[in-house]
């Protein structure tokens, strides 16, 4: 299945997900040996979550990342639209065990599963402190409408934290990784799930993803101030920041 096909068609891009939602961390951290576990520290200490906030998790998956973001005291909403994806996690949740009576200066948040489409969230005007999107704006139709959409529920001050994929400084190495992306990530992918499929929409959708300058002014645009961005892991995954102007 390739994005020709897909040709981010939000029924097809999430019936996807729905196939590889069972296994989906797994690969991840097969697949980026291990670095997803890091780029989800970067993004939960640039989110800053904090006793009493609200944040929402968008494209959040099975709410691995969502967790992160509730154990300072914070309230997460993880929103995806990937059923699949969002049943999981629940399913993950309820079976966790919880310690009671945590040390610490605030017990954990909690985490809710709530289904919806980044073109049109499914939540009023401000009601959140911090917004991010992991590894999902670049399955969006059109990303503008999804940065405006996540200014609109994100109060007067409030952060914005993006971590997508990137693409390495250096042009030989870049297209050496872009090979790697094409044919050995999906390869491995077929191995370890049958929806392993999946994995050729990734290596084209990052090929076709803005350079981190380019993301930068799109989500300038959207309305979002003092937007920053840094590479993580050589530029394959770069991380934007950016603030609501109050």
């Amino acid at each position: 299945m390739t994005r020709a096909h897909l040709d981010k068609r939000p029924g097809d891009v999430s019936a996807m997900f729905d196939a590889v939602a069972g296994r989906y961390d797994l690969l991840n951290d097969v697949l980026s040996a291990g670095q997803d576990r890091w780029w989800r520290r970067v993004v939960a200490r640039a989110v800053g979550a904090r006793a009493g906030e609200r944040v929402l998790d968008l494209a959040a998956g099975t709410g691995t990342s969502s967790r992160s973001f509730t154990a300072a005291g914070a309230d997460c909403v993880a929103c995806d639209f990937s059923l699949g994806m969002l049943r999981e996690g629940k399913r993950r949740l309820a079976a966790a065990v919880v310690p009671v009576d945590v040390p610490g200066p605030a017990p954990p948040g909690e985490v809710a599963f709530i289904a919806g489409d980044a073109l049109r969230l499914p939540f009023r005007d401000q009601a959140f402190d911090a917004v991010t999107i992991s590894f999902g704006l670049r399955n969006v139709a059109d990303p503008r409408p999804a940065l405006a959409e996540l200014l609109r529920v994100t109060r007067p001050g409030g952060r914005l934290v993006i971590c997508e994929f990137g693409h390495l400084p250096w042009p030989r190495v870049n297209a050496l990784y872009e090979r790697y992306l094409a044919v050995v990530l999906p390869a491995i992918a077929k191995r370890l799930s049958a929806a392993g499929d999946a994995y050729d929409y990734l290596a084209e959708s990052i090929r076709d993803w803005p350079a981190p300058d380019a993301l930068a002014r799109l989500v300038s645009a959207a309305g979002w101030s003092a937007v920053r961005w840094r590479n993580l892991t050589l530029g394959i995954v770069c991380l934007h920041t950016a603030r609501r102007p109050g």
